[in-house]
C-alpha cells in the first residue's frame, strides 16, 4: 500500500532568550579568537580606511569633496558611540574600507566611461516604510518580475569590479563567491536570522549600501553596536538630496552595466527623505507601507539586538530599544510631515493589515499608478516567488517589548500623531 506523503512540518516558534548574553557555536568564538591580533592593528580613523581602500584598488580618486567630512563624522562614533568587540571592530574597518574602494572604482569608472552616465532611466518605483512592515516581501514580489531592475545582494556590496578580477566566460563572479562566504559566516554565527530577515546571494537588497558609498545613509546607524548617535544627528542635520542624485548615479551606471532601466527601490530611510525623492525622482511612483509602530518597534529592536552580538563587546538591548523607539518615531514625524511632498497620482499608502494575504493585489494596483502592464508573465513571476518562498519557512520569532523596558501603552501614545494620520491596524 503506498505511502501517504506527509505534510511538510511546521517550524517551532522561536524565542530569543540571550539578547544579553549571546551564546555563540564554537565556530564562532574560534573566529572571534583569530581576529582578535588583527583587530589590534587596526585604527578606526578616516585617513587610515581611506589609505587602505587605495592600497588595494591602486586608485587614489575618490571623485567630488564631500565625502570626508561624513567619513569623519562616521568613524568618531564608530570611536565614541560603539564599545566594539575585535570582531566588530574588523567587521567595521572592513566595511567602510569596502564602501570607500567602490567609491574609487566607480569615480574610476565614470572617468572611463562617462557614457554609463548617460543611460536614461525609465521612472522607477519606490517602497517606503518601517522595517519589518512588509516592504520587504512587496520589494521582493515586485523584484521578481522580469520588467523591473533589482539590486541582489552581491552587487550591492561591489556593484562594480575591477578588471583585473573580472571572471573568464564560464567562470563565477568573484563577488559572488565572497556575498556567498558571507551568508555562510552570518548563518553560522545567527542560525535565527533568517527567521527574521531572510538574505540569500542573490536576494533583492535596498540601496542603503549604493548611499554608503556616498557615506550618506541610514545604514551607518547600524554599524557597531546597532547605534551610532554620533553620525544621526549629523545626518538629520543636512539635506540629502546631493546624496540621492549621487544614487542616481549609481543606478545609470548598473543599468549601463548589466541592463535593465526601471528600478526597484526601497528603504526605510525613504520614510523621512518623501520630499527629496519628489526632488529627485519626480517622476517616480512611491508606495508606503504602514504598520503598528508599536509591533514595529518590538521586531526591529529584537531584530537589531540579535545582529548586534556579532560586533557589540556587551549587548544591550535596552538601550538598543530605546534607541530605535525614538528613531522609529523621528521617521514617522517626517513621514506625517512630508507625505504631501509627493503627487497624489503616483504614491499610495499600503496599510498591512489589508496587504497581508491581497499581496498580489497591491502589486496590481502599485503597476496602474506606475503605468506598467501587469500581464500573465508578470503574474506567473511573482506567483513563482510566492511559491519558493512560503512565509514563516524559517520559523517565527516572537517578540517581547518587555525585552527592551519598554511600555505598549506609552508608545502607543507617543505614536498617536501617526496612527491618527493613517489608520492602521493596532496589534496590541
Amino acid at each position: 500500500m503506498p505511502t501517504k506523503p506527509t505534510k511538510p512540518t511546521k517550524p517551532e516558534d522561536i524565542r530569543l532568550l540571550d539578547l544579553a548574553n549571546p551564546q555563540f557555536p564554537d565556530a564562532f568564538l574560534e573566529a572571534a579568537k583569530l581576529a582578535a591580533p588583527m583587530a589590534d592593528t587596526l585604527h578606526l580613523e578616516a585617513g587610515a580606511v581611506a589609505e587602505q581602500a587605495a592600497s588595494e584598488t591602486g586608485l587614489s580618486d575618490f571623485g567630488e569633496n564631500g565625502w570626508q567630512e561624513r567619513l569623519e563624522v562616521a568613524m568618531k562614533g564608530l570611536r565614541e558611540d560603539a564599545e566594539l568587540s575585535p570582531m566588530g571592530k574588523l567587521s567595521a574597518f572592513a566595511q567602510m574600507t569596502g564602501f570607500l574602494k567602490n567609491r574609487l572604482l566607480l569615480t574610476d569608472l565614470w572617468k572611463r566611461h562617462p557614457e554609463s552616465l548617460e543611460v536614461e532611466l525609465e521612472p522607477p518605483i519606490l517602497i517606503a516604510g518601517l522595517p519589518r512592515s512588509g516592504t520587504t516581501h512587496l520589494h521582493s514580489l515586485i523584484g521578481a518580475d522580469p520588467k523591473f531592475r533589482a539590486l541582489p545582494w552581491w552587487e550591492a556590496l561591489e556593484p562594480v569590479l575591477a578588471d583585473a578580477e573580472k571572471p573568464a566566460p564560464g567562470e563565477e563572479d568573484p563577488r559572488i563567491t565572497r556575498a556567498a562566504a558571507g551568508i555562510a559566516f552570518r548563518d553560522m554565527a545567527m542560525p535565527h536570522f533568517n527567521a527574521m530577515h531572510e538574505m540569500t546571494v542573490d536576494h533583492i537588497h535596498e540601496e542603503i549600501h549604493l548611499l554608503a558609498i556616498d557615506v550618506a545613509t541610514v545604514f551607518m546607524e547600524n554599524l557597531g553596536i546597532g547605534m551610532l548617535p554620533t553620525y544621526r544627528d549629523y545626518y538629520l542635520a543636512h539635506d540629502q538630496a546631493p546624496h540621492y542624485r549621487y544614487l542616481e548615479k549609481i543606478l545609470k551606471t548598473l543599468s549601463w552595466l548589466r541592463g535593465g532601466k526601471r528600478w526597484i527601490l526601497k528603504s526605510p530611510q525613504h520614510l523621512e527623505q518623501l520630499e527629496v525623492i519628489a526632488e529627485v525622482f519626480p517622476q517616480a511612483t512611491v508606495a508606503i507601507n504602514h504598520r503598528d509602530p508599536v509591533s514595529t518597534v518590538a521586531s526591529f529592536s529584537t531584530m537589531i539586538s540579535y545582529s548586534s552580538r556579532l560586533a557589540a563587546r556587551q549587548v544591550d538591548p535596552v538601550r538598543l530599544g530605546h534607541y530605535w523607539a525614538d528613531r522609529i518615531e523621528t521617521f514617522l514625524r517626517r513621514c506625517v510631515e512630508q507625505r504631501e511632498a509627493l503627487a497624489p497620482e503616483r504614491s499610495l499608502d499600503v496599510l498591512f493589515h489589508e496587504y497581508m494575504g491581497n499581496e498580489v493585489e497591491t502589486v496590481e494596483t502599485i503597476y496602474e499608478l506606475a503605468g506598467v502592464e501587469f500581464d500573465d508573465a508578470s503574474r506567473d513571476a511573482i506567483a513563482k516567488y510566492q511559491a519558493d518562498h512560503p512565509r514563516g519557512r524559517f520559523g517565527r520569532v516572537r517578540y517581547d517589548l518587555a525585552d527592551f523596558d519598554l511600555d505598549a501603552g506609552e508608545l502607543r501614545e507617543r505614536f498617536r500623531f501617526y496612527t491618527d494620520r493613517f489608520p492602521v491596524r493596532l496589534e496590541s
